[in-house]
């Protein structure tokens, strides 16, 4: 564990020494406080249920774009052989890439809770589905980073990752739209699939334990194939 923190650390040290982690976090925060801003002060509603409508699909985007590179660039640059050449096993790659992505991405959503502290201050909020909310982009994020981390492996081109991270994530998100066009069976498995419809009920403040061992399958199958993938790289 003490290597992958360490690993975690090192990228996010990355990260913030290049433009990439200030380009995404800030054209995140710009997009999300504009739906904050059109449902509070435009439409006058005291909620923050847009901002979750919403927030899910942004995160699909951002997640890949966020991950492409932890190890795309690493194969392509030949640094990933002189990583694995390391006292550092395979699955502490992983989980210390897959930290490091995901502490970016919480990152982004912490800047996001002065939007909920505002509402407060104008009106009557409830919070019980504001941090049921949170904890559910939270885990959505690590869902999608785990996912575009697998990506990540497969390919020493980022924007082939971004491109493949980005069609799984929409995917997983697009699962129950499509309910209404397939049988009824299909149709509940889908829903099951969704990381949408599974983040529902954490935005009405309901923590459902199918819900979170939803998300934690999610990251232990990606992570899982991120190690195997990883392991065949260098076999």
């Amino acid at each position: 564990m003490r290597n992958a923190l360490a690993l975690a650390r090192r990228e996010l040290r990355a990260y913030f020494n290049s433009p990439i982690a200030y380009i995404v976090v800030g054209v995140f925060l710009l997009i999300s406080g504009y739906l904050y801003f059109s449902t509070v002060f435009l439409a006058g509603q005291s909620s923050l249920r847009s901002f979750f409508a919403v927030t899910p699909l942004l995160l699909v985007v951002f997640a890949p774009a966020i991950t492409m590179r932890l190890v795309a660039e690493e194969v392509r640059s030949g640094t990933l052989e002189l990583l694995t050449t390391m006292p550092v096993r395979d699955h502490e790659v992983v989980a210390g890439k897959f930290l490091a992505a995901l502490g970016l991405m919480a990152t982004a959503l912490g800047l996001t809770v002065g939007y909920a502290a505002t509402v407060a201050a104008v009106g009557d909020l409830d919070w019980g589905p504001v941090v049921g909310g949170y904890l559910g982009l939270l885990l959505v994020s690590a869902a999608l980073a785990a996912v575009g981390l697998a990506t990540s492996t497969w390919t020493r081109n980022q924007i082939v990752s971004f491109i493949l991270g980005l069609l799984i994530g929409l995917a997983l998100w697009l699962a129950d739209k499509v309910t209404l066009f397939v049988p009824e069976a299909l149709g509940r498995v889908l829903e099951h699939l969704s990381v949408d419809f599974h983040f529902r009920n954490f935005a009405r403040g309901v923590v459902d334990s199918r819900d979170l061992l939803y998300y934690l399958s999610v990251c232990a199958v990606a992570l899982f194939v991120a190690v195997r993938s990883l392991k065949r790289r260098h076999a």
